[in-house]
Formats: structure tokens, sequence, C-alpha cells
């Protein structure tokens, strides 16, 4: 229970975000114990840093399935469900790398890369599919799908990186410093809101002017 809400109930569902049939469970058993999903944020994602030369087919095939076919396959639940309510909010967790490219990340860049794609298709057929529904968007909450991406952030994927390369990712950044989660998690909160209805299918860059 939440101590400011006591009525608010915190449940935790577990599944693996690369198995398809999985993603879908853990959707369906968010709405069966709930009745409802409003909000879905596509965070989760690794790496296995390689060159391309040394980039074994499962190196490839991993990174692909958690970071971006799991975001599809969660969110192809959760948009079935927020187009029979008429109203929620997808928001996916891209990255600086999938608009920059990195060496040693061919598969992580084009993971978070094809979340452009994904996100502005989404936000397109959410709004075709509440048309085709005859239940218009209007003036109301609305159905929205975005994405956020993050340059470095502060978190426990940072903590391997050697000091002298960490040096440099720093004075690669305007700012000169990495972002706090916090930081990204505003803009998450900002694009989660009921009064964001007018922002859809859209690419939001928390870098710290690292791409401009």
């Amino acid at each position: 229970m939440s101590a400011e809400y006591p009525d608010q109930l915190c449940t935790l569902h577990e599944g693996n975000i690369g198995l398809a049939d999985d993603c879908r469970r853990v959707v369906h058993d968010v709405i069966d114990q709930h009745g409802r999903l409003d909000i879905l944020v596509n965070n989760a994602g690794i790496t296995i840093d390689r060159t391309v030369a040394k980039m074994s087919d499962e190196d490839w095939q991993r990174v692909i399935a958690v970071n971006l076919s799991g975001a599809f396959f969660i969110a192809q639940a959760a948009l079935e469900h927020m187009i029979g309510r008429g109203t929620g909010r997808i928001v996916s967790v891209s990255s600086v790398i999938g608009e920059t490219g990195n060496i040693g990340q061919a598969n992580y860049a084009a993971s978070k890369s094809g979340l452009f794609g994904l996100t502005k298709s989404l936000a397109r057929e959410a709004i075709f599919q509440l048309n085709r529904a005859e239940r218009p968007v209007g003036d109301g909450v609305g159905l929205t799908v975005n994405a956020v991406t993050p340059g470095f952030v502060a978190t426990d994927m940072m903590t391997t990186i050697p000091d002298k390369v960490l040096a440099r990712i720093k004075g690669q950044i305007p700012v000169g410093r990495l972002a706090r989660p916090e930081e990204i998690a505003r803009v998450v909160t900002f694009l989660a809101a009921d009064e964001s209805a007018y922002i859809t299918g859209q690419v939001w860059a928390v870098n710290g002017g690292l791409d401009m």
C-alpha cells in the first residue's frame, strides 16, 4: 500500500520481455488484476557490446529481442486495451545512441533507433483505430504514443565504463555531466500526463545537448 494513497495497491508482475507470449501475459495480468491499464512505459534495455566483426548472431538477436521486439509486443497488447477504452499513454525510452550510432553498439543502436519508427507508427495507428471505432480523440485525454531519448545517464549501466572513457564522454556533453535518472523520469511523467493529449508521435531528447 502507498502511504500517500492508501487505497492504491502496487503489484509486481514478472515476465521475460524477450518473449512475445510473456509480454502479452503480463499486460493481461495487470488488466485482470486492476481492471485497466492507463500508462505503459517501455524502459527495458540491455547492451551486449561488440564490434560488428565480432558480434555473434546471439549478441544481435538478444538485444533486438529485449530492446525492440519486447517493446512492440508489450505495446501491441496494451494498445488493444487502450483503444477499447479510448484513452492511454505509451512512452518508450530510446537512447541518443539510436540517433548517433556508436562503435561496438550496432545492435543497441539499431534497437533504439527502431523505437523511433515504432513510436510514430503506433501513434498513427492509435488515432486511426479510434476514428475507425467512431471514438475520435476530440478534446479528451486521448491516446498518445511518444518516445524519450536520454543521453548518458548515471545508472548501473554506466558503472562498467572505465574512468578515462567516462571522462571523455562527459567532455562531449555540452552541459558537462551525466543525466540524473529523475531528469529522464520528469519528461516521461510529463508525456504521461492527461494534459499532454496534444503531443503524440514525438521523440523527446534529454541528452544535455549531446545531439543537437
